[in-house]
C-alpha cells in the first residue's frame, strides 16, 4: 500500500479558471494503447498558441521545469472525463495539484491514480501562483495530514474531502495493492462458490 502524506517540491502555475480537458491533453493523443509518451503533450495545445505569440507557456517555461506541483484556479480539469488528462499532467511529473475546484470526473480519477488535488480559496490560489512566479524554486509542500500548501515559508489552509483524504493516508486509493491485501480472504469466499468451484 503506498500511503500518501505529504507531496515536497516546487511548483508550476497554470492561471486560468475552467480549463478542460482537451486543452490538458488534446483529443489526438488519445489513441494511444498505454499513457506512456503522454506527459510530453501536456498543454501541447495551449504551449503552440503561446508559443506562436510569442509567450512561453509555464510548462515550457525552463524556471518550472521539474516541478511537482501544480497550482491552478477554478474548476480545473472540466470537459470530457478521460482519464488522459491527469495521467498526462502526472507522466509530466506533477504529483499533487493546488486548486479552488475540480471537475468531479478529473477529481475522481486523479484519486484512483494516486495524485492528490487539493482546494484552497480564489485568493490563496493566485498568492500561492504569485510566490511561485516570484520564486520558482520557493519549495511548496502539500500536506494532507495537516491540511495546509506552504509556500515559500507561507501556509495556506487546503482542503481534502474526508473520502479521498483517508484514502491517501492509508494507501486505501491503490485499489489494486487492496484487492492484494485481502486475497486471503477472497480466495476462502471463491472456494465456497459452487459455480467457480465446478471450474476449478
Amino acid at each position: 500500500m503506498s500511503e500518501i502524506k505529504s507531496i515536497k517540491g516546487t511548483a508550476v502555475p497554470v492561471h486560468g479558471n475552467d480549463i478542460d480537458t482537451d486543452r490538458i491533453i488534446p483529443a489526438r493523443f488519445l489513441r494511444c494503447v498505454s499513457f506512456d509518451g503522454l506527459g510530453e503533450h501536456a498543454f501541447e495545445d495551449d504551449r503552440l498558441q503561446d508559443k506562436a505569440k510569442g509567450k512561453v507557456h509555464p510548462f515550457d517555461d525552463a524556471r518550472f521545469q521539474g516541478a511537482n506541483v501544480l497550482v491552478a484556479n477554478s474548476n480545473f480539469g472540466c470537459g470530457s472525463s478521460r482519464e488522459h488528462a491527469p495521467q498526462a499532467i502526472y507522466r509530466w511529473g506533477v504529483r499533487a495539484i493546488v486548486a479552488v475546484s475540480y471537475s468531479e470526473i478529473f477529481y475522481g480519477n486523479t484519486v484512483a491514480m494516486g495524485l492528490p488535488c487539493v482546494h484552497v480559496s480564489p485568493a490563496d490560489a493566485e498568492a500561492i501562483q504569485s510566490i511561485v512566479e516570484a520564486n520558482p524554486k520557493a519549495e511548496v509542500v502539500v500536506d494532507l495530514e495537516s491540511s495546509t500548501v506552504t509556500a515559500g515559508g507561507k501556509s495556506f489552509p487546503a482542503t481534502v474531502p474526508d473520502g479521498p483524504r483517508k484514502q491517501f493516508l492509508t494507501g486505501g486509493w491503490d485499489a489494486t495493492s487492496e484487492l492484494l491485501r485481502d486475497f486471503g480472504d477472497i480466495e476462502a469466499v471463491a472456494k465456497k462458490l459452487p459455480y467457480v468451484n465446478a471450474f476449478v
